[in-house]
């Protein structure tokens, strides 16, 4: 039998990553972060316990690439779910409603990953590459939509959104989706009725937009 060539092992160990980081999501929407294991999340994967260590040092930084690619893969359907005449502001207002759904359909998984990511003590955010897809989809958006620094602006609307995420989900302070959304579509002058509102209607409050 030949050898297989270096495509075809590479096929097969991204493979394996998407496996691994799709049973790390199904795991901790059951069962929270800390009622996941490494070892549910190989049986889950049908993957030996071994191979986990191999492509993700830790079970931190699984969860955060997992995470990343639940993202992306979030806000990739959303687009290709728009019409290929929509415009920049649609699309702008589909992304952020995708983003910010996450909280509402994967609160397990976004609290994880929010207590991670602010934790000092546990490691620094992590730049792979799943995030660094979403990062490029935001930034090509907010250059469509016309914003003169899109990297600048890519940092605030990810601080936005996060910062909208834990609103959503603070536990025992939860806040409304609708003003959160509200408050980033005013910020980009996006009218409510784009994307995929949670109510008719937006609430009684405003914001100038960013872009002049």
């Amino acid at each position: 039998m030949a050898p297989r060539g270096d495509s075809v092992n590479e096929e097969m160990r991204q493979r394996s990553r998407r496996r691994i980081m799709r049973a790390t999501v199904e795991l901790v929407d059951l069962h929270g972060y800390a009622g996941t294991t490494l070892s549910d999340i190989a049986e889950r994967a049908g993957l030996a316990r071994g191979l986990l260590s191999y492509y993700f040092d830790g079970k931190r930084l699984l969860m955060q690439s997992a995470t990343h690619r639940l993202m992306h893969l979030e806000l990739s359907a959303a687009l290709a779910g728009l019409a290929p005449a929509a415009t920049p502001e649609e699309r702008l207002a589909r992304a952020i409603d995708a983003v910010l759904g996450l909280a509402m359909d994967h609160p397990r998984v976004m609290r994880s990953h929010l207590a991670l990511i602010l934790d000092p003590d546990v490691g620094a955010f992590v730049k792979d590459p799943e995030q660094q897809r979403v990062g490029a989809i935001l930034q090509e958006l907010l250059r469509d939509w016309g914003a003169p620094d899109p990297p600048a602006e890519h940092a605030v609307l990810r601080s936005a959104l996060m910062g909208g995420c834990i609103g959503v989900l603070l536990p025992g302070a939860e806040l409304p989706l609708a003003p959160i959304r509200a408050d980033l579509f005013g910020r980009y002058g996006l009218p409510w009725s784009m994307g995929c509102p949670p109510q008719p209607a937006p609430p009684e409050r405003s914001r100038p937009p960013a872009r002049a």
